[in-house]
């Protein structure tokens, strides 16, 4: 199973900082964000990454190389302007083949095990929902038997992490495109399942955030 981590934002919230650092390196407990997210990877035995990069590419590049002093073989998919989660996987399709792989967004934090994921979904696509931080809290979607709806009730943030069969995105051009379009095209013919992650997760996004998740669990 290949696994692709979002890292092409600008990171614009975290600015002065992300202005001589790529956001997916600013560094948690003395270690850069995406190197958890490739560590987890490699433990739970996903061997095969694609990164999107674009904001200092070169910068992420140079600390992570191919990979292989973590255990795996890393890919690059370079974007000119950042094209949002959809935009970005579907310009690396041809990387990421015709299985169901794993998305991760580099910015956030937790102690998710990847290897808990589903490699085959049950429909199109399969989504990790946390309780709503105090940044967002409306939630993204609801969750009714392990299916992710949009109907009004209780509703959970999606926190960066899922499985998806490439068919979810065959026949969208290519360009700039965020996931809730395609998702919500899904979700009423209950085609995307999902799951509650109660554990340590952490929106990395802004400057506090990165102060308070560093004075953390110390």
């Amino acid at each position: 199973m290949k696994a692709m981590i979002l890292a092409a934002g600008r990171g614009v919230r975290m600015r002065p900082l992300t202005d001589s650092i790529p956001k997916p390196l600013v560094r948690i407990h003395g270690k850069p964000l995406i190197q958890y997210h490739v560590e987890a990877l490699a433990k739970a035995g996903v061997t095969e990454i694609v990164i999107n990069v674009s904001h200092m590419a070169g910068r992420i590049k140079g600390y992570l190389e191919n990979g292989h002093r973590f255990g795996v073989n890393i890919t690059y998919s370079f974007e000119k302007q950042p094209l949002e989660m959809a935009g970005g996987i579907i310009q690396a399709l041809p990387l990421l083949g015709d299985q169901p792989f794993i998305v991760v967004s580099a910015d956030i934090w937790s102690e998710f095990d990847y290897a808990s994921l589903p490699s085959e979904p049950k429909g199109m696509a399969h989504l990790v929902l946390v309780e709503n931080p105090p940044e967002h809290p409306d939630g993204d979607f609801g969750l009714h038997d392990n299916l992710v709806t949009d109907a009004v009730g209780k509703r959970y943030t999606f926190g960066g992490i899922g499985v998806y069969r490439p068919e979810i995105f065959h026949g969208l051009e290519q360009g700039v495109m965020t996931i809730g379009p395609v998702l919500r095209e899904a979700i009423p013919k209950k085609l995307v399942t999902g799951e509650i992650f109660n554990g340590r997760w952490h929106n990395v996004g802004n400057l506090q955030q990165v102060k308070t998740l560093n004075a953390s669990y110390a």
